[in-house]
């Protein structure tokens, strides 16, 4: 039995109609699935499955907080997150990598285990840039001894043109 057993979803005794399923993801489930992005987390997944004759309708809602490193301190702060999608699941042979949205599963089985998909959703509600947030006055709440080691050791070129190349952008523009 595997350890991410616990995020299978038996499909096959359910009556046809809505079904809701609740789960939590925390730093246990990220050291069970592959991946480094998140490790620390206390999320929220509510899953509405929508069970029809010829497939399955998964409403997949995530909300809660992550724990990142900032890119620019490289201090842990924390992450509010929220995340919704919808996943359609067909019985047949179909191919998965048709559409993202779909995925087939074989007409024989009677379960889908959704822990990749939580993971999946988990890693794509985080922000591109991982920085902590701002204060009610709008200042930065990253380590300030560190923020003035990146301004002190910051390079900052000022724009030096050199006069003959300015003498040749003349020349260009003029025609």
């Amino acid at each position: 039995m595997s350890k991410l057993s616990i995020y299978d979803i038996a499909y096959k005794g359910l009556k046809e109609g809505l079904h809701e399923f609740e789960y939590v993801i925390d730093d246990k489930f990220f050291e069970l699935v592959d991946g480094g992005l998140i490790e620390k987390a206390n999320v929220k997944a509510n899953v509405l499955l929508e069970k029809r004759s010829s497939l399955l309708s998964l409403n997949i809602q995530l909300n809660g907080t992550v724990k990142l490193l900032c890119d620019w301190c490289l201090e842990e702060y924390e992450e509010n997150i929220s995340f919704e999608s919808k996943v359609f699941v067909k019985f047949g042979l179909g191919r998965n990598e048709d559409n993202e949205e779909v995925f087939w599963v074989s007409p024989e089985a009677n379960e889908i285990n959704i822990a990749q998909l939580l993971y999946e959703f988990s890693v794509l509600s985080l922000p591109v840039i991982h920085r902590h947030p701002e204060n009610e006055k709008g200042e930065s709440t990253c380590d300030p001894e560190m923020l003035n080691k990146i301004e002190k050791y910051s390079y900052s070129q000022e724009e030096k043109t050199d006069e003959r190349w300015d003498a040749l952008k003349k020349l260009r523009n003029n025609n």
